[in-house]
């Protein structure tokens, strides 16, 4: 049994979140610092808590006693570096807990583009009181969402859409009963599945498989009368082939959490495209956020503590 961890924290918490820990090891010692702070303060580490997105790989040769690094987040890019991918240390994430914002952001942005909002915003700046045609003004009922990338955002966003009488289809390495989901493709029925969409929404991890999984192809298979959402990483999407097929006409209209250089260059042309909404990679944050994630981590601590095994285990080899 291990009682009594050391548990580094890289973000500041409050008495009521360090309590969520203190609940399932009244024993552990809770340190909080910024990255700045962290080369001293990892020495004597046994636990880890990072976000996703924070290098630590410059002072990670200080953690002479690190047994776990356990991510703030779902993505793991900046904590899966050689000396982690080859040492011992287990490293767990965050999954599970984004769905509700994340479903609600891409609701959000369907019913944007369905309805007009951006038009509406831009007339309402301009004092201008005039509605659109009829057919521009459509509705998510009835039309088919594909989702690619099926983990726990992917299930949360098929049954918020269910509940808006949407198809839902879905692209999934393994075929599975899905209660929320009307067809599972193979990743090898990408484009076909594409072709049947009306919003795409992408929810992948960022790996060496789904790194540029979006180009030409993807973009032309789908409909023009279709919508491409990103809510995983921008690196996923080939951008000058997005940019390319916003342009052309290709597809309808995108919705970018997420772009392949953050923050999004001011030169880029995504910025002034009337069928583009772009948001700041801000489509997980809540209030609540940073208490779900440490409710999941203490619950996956009170089974460190215990030596029984961990949920949310990342594959060191492939990523996630």
């Amino acid at each position: 049994m291990i009682a009594d961890p050391n548990i580094l924290i890289l973000n500041s918490v409050s008495d009521r979140q360090r309590e969520f820990i203190l609940a399932a090891a009244p024993q552990a010692r809770i340190t909080t610092c910024t990255v700045a702070e962290a080369p001293e303060k990892i020495r004597e580490s046994d636990i880890l808590l990072a976000w996703g997105f924070q290098n630590i790989q410059p002072f990670y040769a200080n953690a002479k006693k690190l047994r776990w690094i356990h991510a703030l987040t779902a993505g793991v890019e900046f904590l899966l570096f050689p000396e982690v991918q080859d040492s011992p240390v287990i490293l767990s994430n965050s999954k599970g807990i984004h769905g509700i914002p994340m479903a609600e952001h891409v609701l959000g942005l369907m019913i944007s583009f369905t309805r007009c909002l951006p038009l509406f915003h831009k007339q309402q700046s301009e004092h201008i009181w005039k509605r659109p045609p009829a057919e521009e003004l459509q509705e998510i009922n009835g039309k088919t969402l594909a989702i690619v990338g099926l983990g726990s955002i992917g299930h949360e966003i098929a049954k918020k859409c269910k509940a808006m009488d949407m198809r839902v289809i879905a692209a999934k390495r393994e075929m599975t009963q899905e209660p929320f989901v009307d067809r599972l493709y193979r990743p090898e029925q990408l484009l076909e599945m594409l072709s049947e969409a009306d919003f795409v929404v992408v929810t992948l991890p960022l790996t060496d498989a789904t790194n540029g999984l979006f180009g030409r192809d993807q973009f032309n298979a789908m409909k023009s009368s279709a919508y491409f959402i990103n809510v995983s990483r921008g690196s996923v999407v080939q951008e000058n082939e997005l940019i390319t097929a916003l342009q052309s006409k290709q597809i309808a209209g995108a919705g970018l959490d997420v772009v392949f250089e953050e923050p999004l260059p001011a030169a880029s042309p995504l910025w002034d495209m009337p069928n583009v909404i772009i948001t700041p990679h801000m489509s997980a944050i809540s209030p609540v956020y940073l208490d779900r994630a440490l409710q999941l981590f203490a619950k996956n601590l009170a089974l460190y503590i215990n030596e029984q095994p961990l949920f949310n285990l990342i594959d060191k080899a492939k990523g996630y």
